[in-house]
């Protein structure tokens, strides 16, 4: 669609279909998963949501062991997959995915990746993925864009970015 969202409240574009995942998380620490997961199904969809979908907690078995646990005590990773559990409760047609292995330990990178993989599949929804680590993006990417200085610099195939040398341009 040729609809401009930049001037949409976050809510407007919840229930456009868009969910987003920030760079710093953004959970709410003093809730619990359980809550954190509910705020992502009510906060934006209008209702009052009772009980988190199975889905979620099946992508994520760690959640659904510390439902009860307040989001400011887990883990980094473990907050990563509480912030993405959340942006899928409203079951976006686009999920935005800001820097999501930043400060992860590689065990939940795999994990995280397992689950974005899983999502690509089902094919009912884009992923919008902003990585700097580019093996993540690398084993992911259908397609990619390399930005510098809010230009694009070069796009492509994600099958292609190594033969494009994608990994030198997004050298730290």
């Amino acid at each position: 669609q040729d609809k401009n969202i930049t001037r949409l409240k976050p809510h407007q574009r919840v229930r456009a279909g868009m969910a987003y995942v920030p760079q710093g998380r953004e959970i709410f620490p003093r809730l619990t998963v359980e809550e954190n997961l509910l705020m992502g199904l009510s906060r934006f969809s209008g209702r009052d949501a009772r009980t988190v979908p199975d889905e979620i907690y099946a992508l994520f078995p760690v959640l659904h062991e510390m439902k009860q646990r307040r989001g400011g005590d887990l883990s980094g990773g473990q907050q990563q997959q509480l912030a993405i559990g959340r942006a899928l409760a409203c079951r976006p047609q686009l999920l935005i995915l800001d820097e999501p292995t930043e400060g992860i330990q590689p065990s939940v990178i795999k994990q995280i990746g397992a689950v974005i993989g899983e999502l690509a599949k089902r094919g009912d929804m884009a992923i919008l993925l902003v990585e700097q680590f580019y093996d993540f993006a690398a084993e992911l990417a259908d397609s990619y864009l390399v930005m510098s200085r809010g230009e694009i610099i070069q796009r492509g195939a994600g099958s292609q970015m190594e033969q494009e040398g994608v990994r030198g341009l997004v050298a730290i």
